[in-house]
């Protein structure tokens, strides 16, 4: 896999509204293995309880990642690794979310925090992602946008019984309101989805405070055309703040690139994403 290149870049604003960021976003490139990831999460809560456990999800997820990639998981298959990168994710999203239960019995001031989270990590050609909430994660490639999260959340929901149009929910006065988020309940259903990348791509990771403003048109059209491309993470997050940033913004960019696929020609059917594995599940409302 010596022809992969990573590279990463992130940044969080507090908004124009806002009198504390309770986002909180770590971006990693292993410069000797083929490894990144970018982990966003948006905290909710008040007085403070937001930052304390989106920073104590961003946190856990680190911990877990940065011990993953060692001479046991070199020595595996891909196969297995696959299954051990997917086991990390799940055991420190839980792991995270009992720490902030924790948090919250200890400080009785924090009883409302929780948060969302979208992690993404590309191993050589395999990306899994994991969400919780409505931050996302978007995959572009020449082929176009691809959103690879689907929010969960009461207006999705509402779009998925065709009670709202997409154009409907950017307006809706419940678009705010989560279905599930980390630290709410001792149990947290985590969705992972998988891919196997098969050419150059940007993997775009934010907070709502990003998708409240821009739809996905102007996202691709952003990913599509400013360079370089690590820096659409500025360009998004100025964008959001000049229509309003009532919100943090929070926005975390991996550039994949395939040197070996960009010097052939791909065949007319080419998967540009190949789902390994899917699962979901709903959880009560968690108003934000």
């Amino acid at each position: 896999m010596e022809s992969i290149s990573l590279a990463v870049n992130g940044r969080t604003d507090i908004g124009q509204v806002r009198e504390e960021n309770e986002d909180s976003i770590h971006c990693y490139s292993d410069s000797e293995t083929d490894f990144a990831y970018v982990v966003v999460a948006d905290g909710m809560g008040g007085y403070s309880g937001g930052a304390v456990a989106s920073r104590i999800t961003v946190d856990t997820l680190k911990e877990h990642l940065d011990e993953l990639v060692n001479g046991t998981f070199l020595a595996c298959s891909p196969q297995q690794q696959q299954l051990m990168l997917r086991a990390c994710l799940l055991d420190s999203c839980a792991i995270a979310n009992q720490k902030i239960l924790e948090a919250k019995s200890l400080r009785p001031q924090f009883s409302h925090m929780g948060t969302t989270l979208v992690a993404a990590v590309i191993w050589q050609n395999f990306l899994i992602v994991a969400h919780v909430g409505d931050s996302r994660a978007y995959l572009w490639n020449e082929y176009g946008l691809q959103r690879l999260t689907r929010d969960h959340s009461v207006v999705q929901e509402m779009i998925d019984r065709g009670q709202l149009t997409p154009e409907q929910a950017q307006t809706s006065q419940v678009r705010n309101h989560i279905t599930r988020a980390l630290g709410v309940e001792n149990q947290v259903d985590v969705t992972i989805n998988s891919w196997n990348l098969t050419e150059n791509a940007l993997l775009l990771l934010c907070s709502d405070g990003l998708t409240e403003y821009l739809d996905d048109s102007t996202i691709e059209r952003i990913l599509a055309t400013h360079r370089p491309a690590l820096e659409c993470v500025y360009r998004f997050i100025d964008d959001a703040n000049q229509c309003g940033g009532r919100d943090n913004i929070s926005a975390g960019i991996i550039e994949y690139c395939n040197r070996a696929q960009s010097a052939a020609a791909l065949s007319d059917d080419a998967i540009t994403l190949r789902p390994a594995n899917r699962e979901d599940t709903t959880q009560r409302k968690v108003h934000r």
